[in-house]
């Protein structure tokens, strides 16, 4: 059985507006009424796959979690990093608390990319599983169409003989960084180099075995954080301080560029990072004008432009390769070429204080979710949904006071010694200081208008006495 590590760690700045920190894009559904991260899962289902393996960290750790569970696809265990230590350690983890019951193959996949032909990329994981029981390290290339310069490449060398796998592997001869255009034109004419795919397929004692001569620092921080670390229902979270300690290196800089044990399997299977909006359009289903349109659009000679709507009605006159991308709380314009610069939006938006690059006005909790809907100097308004049978903490606040009016559904409240049911219509008041708590003891959503009135309405102003989910801050 192949173990697949779904590695769900990342921020997702180059989608931004639509992902940011606190929801990147692993968790998008792109066109295809799944989230990336779903697809990831399922492409790995069926004879031959173990339940996944994921990687993440604790603000994403329930999101992750329903993700999966909504796919039928749940993580046989989500490994929780204290901080972002890059792919190396993060593998690394994974190897290492898979061999706790004993060694297996694993199949390392990035929890965000499209791969549209999942029919190839399954025969390239057969064809790799050949090499990793060999003792080998497999990468999978990506057979390049065009000369892109955003992507690392990995330059084959000999074929590996006395393989009947098909497609075949070759040795790594090197990994090159993102090469400029007449270098990138020149690997494509090569024939034997590959875009670089961050796929990768290994027996956890192989991976281990390389990174003891490599990465031995790394090891020995990431054993320590397996050893040291502890089960919280589905979660396992790494010891802290010891992986901590470990280097913050990618895979590919930590072992892969430097090991003799590498092999590259080409594959032609649909496949994108999706790493800019640009990226997105390539990969998308198009118009006859060469546009993809997702959301409330009205356009007049717009062509091969990337237009999506979360809300507001978006109309474009005269556009041409050009992103459009429109959310409840901003807007992205920016030319198709330039869209990956968004980055530098986002890094502006984090220096000036701003909550944009953070959160969106939706907010997604292991109970439900909640939405921003007015905000003003000493009140703000939210619409709050939880989901059947789920429960908020048991908690209180120093600085606010509550209102709450019940539209859909049923609440059960505890308020200071009450206990409460509240229907359609029906309304309460939260004093400053009560203890209180929110649940939805029926079948379908529970759906309610939250006014707060207060000096300070920051989401750290909960102090929680009891919670389901082993929250405390």
């Amino acid at each position: 059985m192949i173990v697949p590590v779904i590695l769900s760690g990342g921020s997702g700045t180059r989608l931004w507006p639509l992902s940011r920190a606190s929801f990147p894009k692993q968790f998008l559904k792109v066109g295809m009424g799944r989230s990336l991260l779903q697809e990831t899962a399922l492409r790995v289902a069926g004879s031959g796959f173990a339940p996944p393996l994921a990687v993440s960290n604790e603000q994403q750790r329930f999101l992750i979690a329903h993700h999966l569970l909504e796919a039928g696809r749940p993580a046989s265990k989500v490994l929780l990093e204290p901080s972002p230590r890059n792919t190396g350690p993060a593998i690394a983890a994974a190897c290492l608390y898979v061999m706790r019951e004993g060694d297996a193959t694993v199949l390392i996949l990035p929890a965000d990319h499209v791969i549209a032909n999942v029919a190839a990329f399954r025969k390239g994981v057969a064809a790799g599983v050949e090499h990793a029981e060999t003792g080998s390290l497999v990468t999978f290339g990506i057979r390049p169409d065009r000369p892109h310069t955003g992507y690392g490449y990995i330059e084959a060398g000999r074929r590996i003989e006395g393989s009947s796998s098909e497609p075949p592997g070759y040795a790594v001869r090197r990994f090159v960084e993102k090469p400029d255009q007449h270098t990138a034109e020149g690997y494509v004419k090569s024939g034997m180099h590959y875009w670089n795919s961050g796929i990768f397929l290994f027996r956890a004692s192989a991976f281990l075995r390389e990174l003891a001569t490599l990465a031995p620092e790394m090891l020995e921080a990431c054993r320590e954080a397996v050893q040291g670390g502890s089960h919280d229902g589905g979660f396992f979270r790494l010891q802290a301080e010891a992986f901590e300690r470990a280097p913050a290196l990618a895979v590919d800089y930590a072992v892969m560029e430097r090991t003799d044990a590498g092999v590259v399997v080409p594959v032609q299977m649909g496949w994108s990072d999706v790493g800019s909006w640009s990226a997105l359009w390539e990969v998308a289903e198009k118009d006859r004008s060469g546009n993809v349109v997702e959301g409330d659009a009205v356009l007049e000679e717009v062509t091969d432009t990337y237009i999506r709507s979360e809300g507001p009605l978006v109309a474009g006159i005269g556009l041409s390769e050009m992103v459009v991308v429109a959310t409840e709380d901003a807007v992205l314009v920016a030319p198709k070429d330039r869209a990956q610069e968004v980055r530098a939006i986002v890094d502006r938006l984090k220096l000036a204080g701003r909550s944009e690059h953070d959160t969106h006005r939706l907010v997604h909790r292991p109970w439900g979710s909640y939405r921003t809907i007015s905000l003003g100097d000493r009140y703000q308004v939210k619409e709050i949904i939880v989901k059947p049978g789920a429960s908020l903490s048991l908690q209180m606040h120093h600085h606010r006071a509550e209102h709450w009016v019940v539209v859909e559904g049923t609440a059960s409240i505890i308020r200071g010694d009450e206990q409460l049911l509240l229907h359609e219509n029906q309304s309460i008041f939260i004093p400053l200081g009560a203890r209180h708590r929110l649940a939805n003891p029926g079948k379908l959503n529970l759906r309610l208008i939250e006014v707060q009135s207060g000096s300070y309405l920051g989401e750290d102003d909960i102090l929680r006495f009891e919670d389901n989910y082993g929250r405390t801050g």
